[in-house]
């Protein structure tokens, strides 16, 4: 079924993401602040307005991806003066989770459906279609969302009430932070001790040490052709929104009074990477920076 929606971030996952919806048959109303991201989405056959008001104006859902969670507290503030009660408004931004929580109560107390529904799977996954959805709100609204979602996903995963999509998010991106430092350990390791990097990637990759960061992602060339580090880790997933994750996981943390100190440690190190000008290239470059580290 056709439906009207707004998309509101078109940044390198909110094109894509948009796009697809168009794919589906959507009618999509986009809005962002910078202009080549309109030009992209409109490119891709999104309807680009001048201001979130235009964009939200008559649709029946609108889906945020903005940068934090103050800028989505923000818009979603404007929505709850404008949109009709029964529109379904979705997050998928990375934020905290306090403030996706409070995003909630923005727009509940209105009679929408609100679902917080950050991504996994990188700018690859949002050109194809196949992102994994975290998402968090009332059954009722994550029933109504799931047709939404489906032509941006792979794989759409109901992890509980308003803002269980987030603390899911963080934990996981606080995982994978700490897998890729040890993966990247693992390698530099094996340099120094003489290993192949195919030999090493063999043994790893159907061994108990396996994961995602060897098998999938492999911090060195060679081994899995579409790793960036075939590409000079053009990311993928940058740095700089790695060590953002990280340090969502950590607020989070704290905040709870959990104890997580290797992803303390990988925040440290993801920092001192970004503090280098590397915050641009793909996470899995963090290996660059442990073999200049080990040859100080």
């Amino acid at each position: 079924m056709t439906r009207k929606i707004a998309f509101i971030g078109l940044g390198n996952m909110g094109a894509p993401m948009a796009g697809n919806l168009v794919k589906a048959g959507h009618e999509v109303y986009g809005f962002d602040l910078a202009a080549p991201a309109r030009a992209d989405a409109a490119a891709r056959g999104v309807a680009v307005c001048d201001a979130v008001s235009e964009a939200i104006k008559g649709v029946e859902a609108v889906i945020t991806m903005l940068p934090n969670g103050a800028l989505v507290k923000k818009v979603w503030t404007e929505i709850a003066d404008l949109v009709p009660t029964g529109t379904v408004v979705i997050d998928c931004s990375t934020i905290d989770v306090d403030s996706a929580t409070a995003a909630h109560g923005l727009l509940t107390d209105k009679g929408c459906l609100t679902l917080d529904a950050p991504v996994s799977g990188g700018t690859g996954g949002a050109e194809a279609g196949t992102l994994t959805f975290m998402v968090g709100g009332a059954p009722e609204a994550q029933d109504v969302a799931q047709a939404l979602l489906a032509p941006m996903a792979g794989r759409i995963v109901p992890c509980g009430g308003p803002g269980a999509g987030q603390a899911a998010k963080v934990c996981n991106n606080m995982l994978l932070g700490i897998s890729m430092v040890g993966a990247a350990e693992a390698f530099v390791l094996g340099e120094k001790l003489g290993l192949d990097h195919q030999a090493l990637f063999d043994v790893i990759s159907t061994s108990s040490g396996q994961c995602w960061s060897v098998n999938t992602y492999c911090p060195v060339p060679g081994p899995v052709p579409t790793s960036p580090a075939n590409a000079a880790y053009r990311p993928g997933f940058a740095a700089s929104l790695m060590l953002k994750d990280l340090r969502l996981a950590q607020d989070a943390a704290q905040s709870r009074g959990a104890q997580t100190v290797l992803g303390a440690d990988a925040v440290q190190l993801y920092d001192a990477f970004d503090k280098a000008g590397h915050g641009d290239i793909d996470f899995s470059g963090i290996i660059q920076f442990l073999r200049m580290q080990d040859n100080e």
